[in-house]
């Protein structure tokens, strides 16, 4: 399920799993950590345009980073694609296969924003549906200081939890890739040349 709007208005991503119905439901993954003893976990994302380099923040996201971490752990960005390209906005990726098919999503999470991480350049924060407590798989980069993402007194924001700390000229260079519309998602702002994430690792201390 794809929907869309005008940047940057509003960032959306695909929910496939039931959405939880109760806080508990949103917190458990923190109930079972993953990579537990890395409280500034360094990502690297393999990509077909060169490698970027993550450190996430789970002192001010925990349950945002631990998310991200499962689906790390679990292989489940490998093989994904940069599926929205908006220049001057972001690169969002995370959601969907390179054939295009949407990959298999652990339950949504907690909206963390507010925690003291903005939405400025080189950031990485968590898309989501109209719900501010959707977040589930997919994942964006800001090309630019996009304060409109924030949280503020209409609207939960979106959840920043780390940011690019090698790479960024990758990032600079999959913002600026042809898009057009793309009728098996149903969205335009599709690079014309798939950008693939080949392979998410964390990277030892």
């Amino acid at each position: 399920m794809r929907s869309s709007v005008s940047a940057p208005l509003l960032l959306l991503c695909s929910l496939m799993a039931a959405q939880p119905s109760s806080a508990d439901s949103f917190t458990c993954l923190v109930n079972d950590p993953v990579y537990p003893d890395e409280t500034y976990p360094t990502v690297i994302l393999s990509t077909s345009a060169g490698d970027i380099t993550l450190e996430l923040d789970r002192r001010k996201a925990p349950v945002t980073v631990n998310n991200f971490l499962s689906y790390v752990q679990s292989g489940r960005y490998d093989g994904t694609q940069f599926h929205r390209v908006v220049a001057d906005f972001v690169v969002q990726g995370g959601g969907y296969l390179a054939d295009g098919t949407e990959i298999r999503t652990l339950p949504a999470v907690i909206n963390e924003s507010g925690n003291g991480l903005t939405n400025q350049q080189r950031s990485v924060a968590m898309a989501r549906l109209d719900d501010p407590h959707s977040a589930s798989s997919q994942f964006y980069f800001n090309l630019s200081d996009n304060d409109s993402l924030d949280p503020n007194r209409r609207s939960w924001g979106y959840t920043v939890f780390g940011t690019v700390i090698d790479g960024w000229d990758v990032v600079q260079a999959i913002g600026t890739v042809q898009t057009g519309f793309s009728e098996q998602q149903g969205s335009g702002d599709v690079p014309e040349q798939p950008v693939i994430l080949r392979k998410a690792t964390l990277k030892p201390l």
